[in-house]
């Protein structure tokens, strides 16, 4: 089995990939997406969004990225994607799920998910501009407000010439409130050949069990589980329980290292806040902890409550 770390938009930045894949059990990264509109982005975004192209597109702790692109403009996807494999990147992943409002009502993301045809025609540009021994992916949702045609989209992207297939088992208008339908993922991995990647609801061992037996699936990809248990990678595998307590605290202090003397420092109160949020979910610890933060509104506050527990 493979475990993949989600490309969570707005909080799986370089820092949380580093602090994430550090911990151990990923098999691979897909990076936050980088929009495309109409034009080649200049190589600066690419490393602003992606920054571990500046070392041969690995995390600190050596494991891949799968640099991810958003757009519905299949000439200026390609163009796109090409540059990305030119900076390093290991292969493309294209973004058909994000259920952004902002991104949807610009014909991006899950939006696509009504039209495939452009998906088909996004995919293939890049299948045909990006070289062969690079993998071409994509992740989409099971439709926009029905799942009546989640067939049709992954044998729109099958035929398009794509590597495999990540599928989060819920559609646009269902966004992320449980349950995850993972059946539908086994509609279609009756009806393809690629390889499939489930995603949805995965939250510990037994989560991924059922995924397993309802989806078809071994591999799997996590996104708010991660932040929830940071191990949850090797949870999910069988080879570790959930971190105790003062392990998931000690990374906390290791996050806000990396993001206070990062550009994005002054998102860091917000930032540490929204993944104290996640991690409530699973430690009575955090909750706690979580409870005392919200009310704190500047960085040395924050960073001496966590130094002082």
């Amino acid at each position: 089995m493979r475990v993949i770390l989600a490309p969570m938009e707005g909080v799986a930045d370089a820092p949380m990939r580093a602090l994430l894949t550090s911990v151990g059990g990923y098999d691979m990264v897909i990076s936050e997406f980088i929009r495309v509109v109409d034009q080649l982005l200049p190589e600066k975004v690419f490393y602003r969004l992606c920054a571990e192209l500046k070392y041969q597109c690995r995390t600190a702790s050596g494991t891949p990225v799968r640099l991810q692109l958003l757009g519905q403009e299949p000439n200026w996807m390609a163009e796109n994607a090409i540059r990305a494999v030119e900076l390093g990147s290991r292969g493309v992943d294209l973004n058909y799920g994000c259920p952004a409002p902002m991104v949807n009502r610009s014909k991006g993301g899950a939006a696509l998910l009504k039209e495939p045809e452009t998906i088909y025609r996004v995919t293939q540009a890049v299948r045909q501009a990006v070289p062969k021994d690079k993998p071409v992916s994509a992740k989409i949702r099971l439709g926009w407000d029905d799942k009546s045609r989640c067939t049709e989209i992954a044998q729109a992207i099958e035929a398009a010439g794509a590597t495999e297939l990540t599928v989060h088992a819920r559609t646009k208008e269902e966004a992320y409130r449980p349950p995850a339908h993972w059946e539908y993922i086994a509609q279609i991995k009756s009806v393809t050949r690629l390889p499939i990647i489930a995603n949805g609801e995965i939250w510990g061992r037994e989560d991924y069990l059922k995924c397993r037996e309802a989806s078809g699936c071994d591999d799997v990809m996590l996104g708010r589980g991660a932040l929830t248990i940071p191990n949850l990678a090797h949870v999910v595998k069988g080879e570790q329980t959930p971190m105790p307590w003062p392990e998931v605290l000690a990374l906390l202090l290791q996050y806000s290292e990396f993001e206070i003397v990062s550009e994005k420092e002054k998102y860091y109160p917000a930032r540490i806040k929204q993944w104290l949020r996640f991690i409530a979910r699973h430690y009575e610890e955090g909750e706690a902890l979580f409870r005392q933060v919200r009310v704190l509104k500047d960085t040395q506050s924050i960073l001496s409550l966590l130094r002082s527990c």
